[in-house]
């Protein structure tokens, strides 16, 4: 933090320099007209030694203007008041809803039933494309789609509007979100064309008001994002090999909010809400928990996430996580509105998962029957277009 003080101190010193040589430089340019003989001369001369200095000066002021925002870049948000202290085994469990399943059989594994219902196939997928890639097909095709689609469906009733993302955006987009900080090398980048692959729709959805003024009217201003998802995993080595729980490509429904920054807190719990709408629909047992602060990542100022239980880990794995980001990505980004006097202010941004592909491995895990068969949760049957998946060697 000294560093950071410091280096704003000589920024705004120089700023003042240039400004300060500029203003007399302007000033000279004035009077050279109105001057003669050596008065005009030792202006001119004057006016010389100016341009160099001002230059220099400008110069210095950029050069720590970049310096300083490098540095900025890193600095996290503050937490939020509540959130609990400690790092990543240091979260409050809210709460836990559901009854976690009961069998009378050994059960299988999500990539076991994936096989044995033509659903999933991950041999292949590496034999195309490397580890952690997969195919979902037949039945897995189709228990995706549906499980996006009622996503879509819920997020349209709750007054969201729909959106198919772009996956590759600039630099600005994904450095003005936070991934370009301690969790860079998570990222795909495209350096050719100096364009990252998302590893959300959060960051498009973010830029997508990047550089306007909303209409405080309009707020809260509601997206729901669907795209494809692509993170390095790096770091994750012999985390998480066998299945589709921990992969390089994965489909998402995305929350995003726009509000101001006084309402932030009660559409973070707005946002949480209806997630576990999600959750119960897929009849799966999950936790609520509260994620601690130094698991926060940079944008976050509080976090939760939803875990739903995966029977054969005998533990929960987390299914959704909505972030509270108040004004970190929009000062990065120049999202504002104006306030009741007209004043441009900054809004708050929030996201939260509706759906991905994991919900595979919860839903599989938890609705298996004896033969291998799965069992639809009811509200997911519509979309889906079959009550029970079925093995294909029936």
């Amino acid at each position: 933090m000294e560093t950071l003080l410091s280096l704003d101190e000589r920024r705004r010193a120089a700023l003042n320099n240039f400004e300060s040589l500029r203003a007399e430089q302007k000033s000279i340019g004035k009077s050279v007209s109105r001057a003669s003989g050596d008065e005009r001369q030792a202006l001119l001369d004057r006016a010389k030694e100016l341009a160099a200095q001002v230059k220099a000066a400008e110069a210095e002021a950029a050069a720590l203007a970049s310096e300083l925002d490098e540095l900025l870049i890193t600095v996290p948000n503050i937490v939020e008041a509540g959130a609990p202290a400690g790092g990543e085994d240091d979260y409050v469990v809210l709460e836990e809803v559901g009854e976690k399943p009961v069998f009378d059989f050994e059960p299988r594994d999500h990539v076991e039933l994936g096989e044995l219902l033509g659903a999933i196939d991950t041999e292949r997928g590496a034999k195309v494309s490397g580890a952690r890639f997969f195919f979902l097909k037949g039945v897995g095709a189709r228990l995706q789609l549906g499980l996006l689609n009622m996503a879509i469906q819920q997020a349209v009733e709750a007054g969201f509007t729909p959106m198919i993302t772009p996956v590759l955006v600039k630099p600005e987009a994904m450095a003005g979100t936070g991934f370009l900080g301690a969790h860079a090398s998570e990222v795909y980048r495209l350096e050719a064309d100096d364009l990252y692959l998302v590893g959300t729709s959060e960051v498009p959805l973010a830029a997508y008001h990047s550089d306007e003024i909303l209409d405080r009217a309009s707020l809260p201003l509601r997206y729901a994002g669907w795209s494809s998802c692509f993170r390095r995993e790096a770091g994750s080595y012999g985390k998480d090999t066998r299945g589709i729980i921990r992969v390089h490509q994965f489909d998402k429904v995305e929350m995003f909010s726009y509000c101001r920054p006084e309402d932030a807190h009660e559409e973070h719990l707005r946002l949480l809400a209806w997630e576990k709408e999600m959750l119960e629909k897929v009849e799966v047992p999950y936790r609520v928990i509260d994620v601690a602060g130094g698991d926060l990542g940079s944008s976050a100022a509080r976090k939760y996430d939803c875990e739903a239980w995966v029977p054969t880990q005998g533990r929960y794995r987390e299914l959704t996580s909505t972030s509270n980001c108040t004004d970190f990505q929009a000062r990065r980004l120049k999202v504002r509105f104006r306030d009741e006097d007209g004043r441009p202010q900054h809004v708050a941004t929030l996201n939260g998962t509706l759906a991905t592909t994991r919900w595979i491995v919860a839903i599989l895990e938890n609705h298996q029957q004896a033969d291998g068969s799965v069992v639809v949760p009811k509200a997911l049957r519509p979309y889906v277009g079959l009550d029970v998946l079925e093995p294909l060697s029936r």
